[in-house]
């Protein structure tokens, strides 16, 4: 049993963070200590952006003639799509109510946050897909605020379709920011007066530093780097599909990974000879960051044996995890660390970034160890709750009290000895 390296990554999504982190961290404290004045002038700096930053509504209102009845179609389609898949998350969240004890009945409740700020990218692309990800499951949630943050693409502002899409899926104010500005925006309440409770949204490498170093302020999504895929293979699979769907992720930025993992050398061999033709096939500037990212991100790896294959993706928790390969059954049960799995090649990776209703905001470098992606419950607050009658207080008092002194809080037990002094004649804690 083994498992071969044909081809090694000589990067990973931790080169170079040190750098990144102090430029963020000076970034947000002169953002917070400046304000929205301070936050302006690094728009204009960053973005060359001198318009309002608040978005009027007569503005989204405005930009769906701009935006082709296709396209609006298509948003409507897969917000939908978004929308009941979230719902029905929403659906199975059930309150908790539970007699513990004669009198002691204990449960939880599942509360929305009061506001949201969701980030969605500009840059190089109009990401609609990460504006129907994050609002339409923030408001799915019940958040009654939600804020949306996006960079302008020149004098005209924020993307059309951007605007729109947000407009559709129920935004209820939207900030002209990219980058850190705008994580900073979102999370001390610039421009709305509504500082958020949580933070959710991809960017760049600037926009998730932003959001972990404000983690604990606020809560975030999770940490999130670089788009990363892996498809698991065997010799049932198609190389030719393997090795498009391994492109169609490398194309995010030179810096996203693309891992094949594959119980049969000779698919390994066909995928690797053919990942360049593809690339090459691109148009600019997606063939550059396609080509970085294979070059120095991209491995393929074989094993032996399923279990190994297995073994080896949960070790790599990839956010995006395709398998093609016989059995999908036993992978869906094996399988345990990763962001969103797609079983068989009639799903892909890009179906769940734009339209198929599963969120696409998901985790990465490691993190599906420990989290799985957006949904509704990162908008909610689980709270628990506890009411007792007398006679149960009583009961619990006493070994309240006991406990307490065994750890030296003598204070906490005096609260539970008044309730026995009170309310009966309880053996008192200070007997034991």
């Amino acid at each position: 049993m083994a498992v071969v390296h044909l081809k090694s990554a000589s990067k990973t999504a931790r080169t170079d963070e040190g750098e990144t982190r102090a430029r963020v961290a000076q970034l947000l404290a002169e953002l917070e200590a400046g304000g929205e004045a301070a936050t302006r002038a690094l728009a204009e700096r960053l973005d060359g952006w001198t318009g309002e930053i608040l978005v009027e509504r007569a503005q989204i209102e405005d930009a769906a003639s701009a935006v082709s009845q296709q396209l609006k179609d298509d948003i409507r389609f897969a917000h939908d799509r978004v929308r009941r898949f979230a719902e029905a998350q929403r659906g199975g969240m059930n309150d908790l109510s539970v007699t513990l004890a004669p009198g002691l009945e204990a449960g939880h409740r599942h509360v929305p946050m009061e506001t949201a700020g969701c980030y969605v990218p500009g840059g190089r692309f109009a990401h609609v897909a990460s504006a129907i990800m994050s609002v339409t499951t923030a408001k799915a949630a019940g958040v009654p605020f939600v804020v949306a943050a996006s960079p302008p693409r020149g004098p005209e502002g924020i993307h059309p379709a951007v605007l729109y899409t947000l407009g559709q899926c129920g935004a209820d104010a939207v900030l002209t920011l990219g980058g850190v500005q705008a994580i900073a925006a979102l999370a001390y309440g610039h421009f709305t007066g509504r500082a958020a409770d949580i933070l959710v949204g991809p960017g760049n490498q600037y926009v998730a530093e932003a959001k972990r170093i404000l983690f604990g302020r606020c809560g975030i999504d999770m940490v999130a780097g670089p788009s990363e895929i892996m498809v698991i293979a065997d010799e049932t699979a198609d190389p030719e599909i393997v090795a498009i769907d391994l492109v169609g992720q490398a194309e995010h930025g030179p810096n996203s990974p693309a891992w094949l993992v594959t119980t049969s050398r000779a698919l390994a061999d066909a995928v690797i000879a053919r990942m360049p033709e593809l690339i090459a096939a691109l148009p600019d500037p997606n063939r550059g960051f396609a080509e970085a990212a294979w070059r120095d991100y991209g491995e393929a790896i074989v094993c032996d044996t399923r279990e190994e294959a297995a073994a080896v993706s949960d070790a790599y928790a990839s956010e995006h995890l395709e398998v093609q390969a016989a059995d999908l059954a036993w992978w869906h049960d094996r399988l345990r660390n990763y962001g969103s799995l797609f079983l068989g090649e009639e799903t892909t990776v890009a179906y769940g970034d734009k339209a198929s209703g599963p969120n696409h905001i998901l985790p990465t470098m490691g993190a599906g160890r420990y989290t799985g992606g957006l949904s509704v419950a990162k908008f909610l607050k689980t709270v628990t709750w506890q009411r007792m009658s007398r006679a149960a207080s009583v009961e619990v008092a006493a070994v309240t009290a006991r406990i307490s002194r065994l750890e030296g809080m003598e204070a906490h037990a005096r609260t539970a000895d008044v309730r026995i002094a009170k309310y009966g004649s309880a053996k008192s804690g200070a007997d034991a």
